[in-house]
């Protein structure tokens, strides 16, 4: 689970310079009214990605700096995202940096790289979830609404929504290969015509494979047969001499006559004897090359009758290359392909009239899956608002009442929707619900939405009560509440702060408090304090530990830290929550 270690905060608002050491479970900020406490939320926004605001920089300085160092866990999706941004993990561990400039200007640093504000807000996402006063995040965006019911739901919706899933993804995939096959006719019609024109000329022309090659080499020899058979006749004649003429000397005979001077002594040297034998082997192939020069000559064929039908079909031949291949070879892998994509063309009709049945089975299926989504969600949506009203009647808002409102939006068209309910309903990757968490503060009052049905107070408290009913269900590792017990107090603080401990069981609490009901319950608990100058230095931050704790427990409950009923009355609070644990 990541965890929120510290934060040091220097010239933002009233502080000057300070470090919040909060604890894995439950950290409790208290501190006199105006000393800073909602400057950890403000901080904690900026830190995440939060707006920057100039007119938080401290009077004087020149930039507000807010530095985190957060855990992580390898593999889980903050420390992924970090990585992406190019950020290094410090021993476990990811370093964020937010700076704003008295003139408005924002930089932002994660694990020593310069980043983005967004990536920031992207990892707030997998974080924190933020329940303030005036800033409220996580569970009130309607679409984390609809997953925090599914993970709530667990395997009742997890199954039927893995399935709807598949059949949602094959449908996209099929839809969208029938409007490309359907919408591209006139092309792919052209594309044919053109695939079987080419066919037929290479059909008409019938090349073999290498003709090409074979034919340019006989044009060749064609276009050369006089000069061929003259320069063999000359070349035969120095071989083998001209009978017509015995004077002449060729090389044949040259090559005799010293074979027959070699082989007289070759028995006196090795060597010598040698070189007879060379001589011998020169003189074997000059008789087989003036054998085949002779042959040669009487074989070429010089016949202009042979050369223009070569031209010809060389002529035939190139035609070809110059449309469809650098040569008879290229034009033969052109045509099995050519004939393989027509084969595919001619056959689109009937496909398309495949994949159209394939396209309505899915939808009626996914109508059959989506409407066994929408029961499991209703029934878990159920569960999931009882067991959050009853939370709240213990959270002085005994009155109010949670829901869920699951619904669909009709689709314009039977074609562009889904059937649910016998109604023709839009459809996505999740469903065709919208799911939004309704609350009715009192009896009589019409249920809405939770952003816009409760005050601040009651808001946090609303929240409150769905996070630890959700615990253990949502990824999100760092709960942040700022005045969630506004308008509470006596034994209904006390629920507060028992509900806080059991979030913190499972994730990480930072709660910013005025009621000694609710730091009782704390693992930690940090007090904000001015010096006399009216700044929040680095000692102003201090962690409470036994007497302090108790002084300051009995500050908050009387105003005074010295009063004995008051200390008693502090001491039994942390019997209490002690106890609780």
């Amino acid at each position: 689970m990541s965890v929120l270690e510290e934060m040091r905060i220097r010239s933002l608002g009233v502080i000057d310079d300070a470090v919040v050491e909060l604890s894995p479970g439950f950290t409790a900020v208290t501190g006199e009214t105006g000393a800073g406490k909602t400057m950890v939320v403000t901080s904690l926004g900026l830190l995440l990605g939060g707006r920057a605001d100039p007119a938080l920089v401290r009077v004087g300085a020149k930039a507000a700096v807010v530095e985190g160092r957060i855990t992580v866990s390898e593999g889980d999706a903050a420390a992924l995202r970090a990585e992406e941004a190019g950020a290094e993990l410090d021993d476990g561990a990811v370093l964020i940096s937010r700076t704003v400039s008295a003139e408005g200007r924002s930089r932002a640093h994660l694990g020593g790289r310069s980043v983005p504000v967004g990536v920031l807000t992207e990892l707030a996402d997998e974080l924190v979830a933020v329940h303030g006063q005036t800033d409220q995040q996580g569970l009130l965006k309607p679409a984390r609404q609809r997953g925090a019911l599914d993970r709530y739901a667990g395997d009742g919706v997890e199954v039927p929504h893995a399935k709807y899933a598949a059949a949602y993804r094959r449908l996209r995939a099929v839809a969208t290969e029938v409007e490309e096959l359907t919408t591209r006719a006139r092309e792919r019609a052209q594309e044919a015509d053109l695939l079987r024109f080419g066919l037929n000329e290479v059909a008409a022309v019938e090349p073999l494979p290498g003709e090409d090659v074979e034919l340019a080499a006989e044009a060749e020899r064609l276009g050369h047969a006089e000069a061929l058979a003259s320069a063999a006749s000359l070349a035969h004649t120095a071989l083998a001499g001209n009978p017509e003429d015995p004077e002449s000397v060729d090389a044949t005979t040259v090559v005799a006559a010293a074979g027959q001077a070699l082989d007289g002594v070759r028995a006196h040297d090795p060597a010598l004897a040698a070189l007879a034998d060379r001589v011998g082997e020169i003189s074997i192939l000059l008789a087989d090359v003036s054998g085949e020069l002779a042959g040669y000559a009487d074989q070429l064929d010089a016949d202009p009758v042979r050369l223009a039908v070569v031209e010809e079909r060389r002529a035939a031949l190139t035609a070809l290359t110059r449309k469809y291949g650098e040569d008879i070879a290229a034009v033969l892998a052109w045509a099995q392909e050519g004939a393989g994509r027509l084969t595919e063309l001619e056959g689109d009709d009937e496909r398309i009239g495949e994949l159209t049945a394939e396209r309505d089975a899915l939808r009626a299926e996914l109508s059959v899956l989506g409407q066994a989504l929408t029961d499991a969600r209703t029934e878990a949506a159920a569960r999931f608002a009882d067991a959050v009203t009853e939370e709240l009647a213990s959270l002085a808002m005994p009155h109010a009442r949670v829901s869920f409102a699951v619904r669909q939006t009709e689709a314009a068209d039977e074609a562009s929707g889904i059937d649910i309910g016998g109604r023709s309903v839009l459809y996505g990757p999740s469903g065709a619900d919208e799911v939004e968490l309704l609350l009715a503060p009192h009896p009589g009052a019409q249920p809405r939405p939770i952003a816009k049905g409760a005050s601040g107070g009651e808001l946090s408290r609303v929240m409150l009560a769905v996070e630890v009913v959700f615990a253990g269900s949502d990824p999100v590792p760092t709960y942040l509440f700022d005045e969630v017990d506004a308008g509470v107090g006596g034994k209904a603080a006390v629920e507060v702060g028992r509900r806080l401990a059991k979030l913190a069981k499972s994730a990480q609490v930072v709660v910013v408090t005025h009621l000694p009901q609710v730091a009782a319950f704390a693992d930690r608990q940090l007090l904000v304090e001015k010096t006399v100058d009216g700044s929040v230095t680095r000692s102003g931050v201090t962690v409470l530990e036994g007497e302090d704790r108790v002084r300051e427990l009995s500050r908050m409950l009387a105003g005074q830290e010295d009063s004995e009923t008051a200390r008693a009355h502090a001491e039994e609070l942390l019997a209490t929550a002690r106890a609780d644990g």
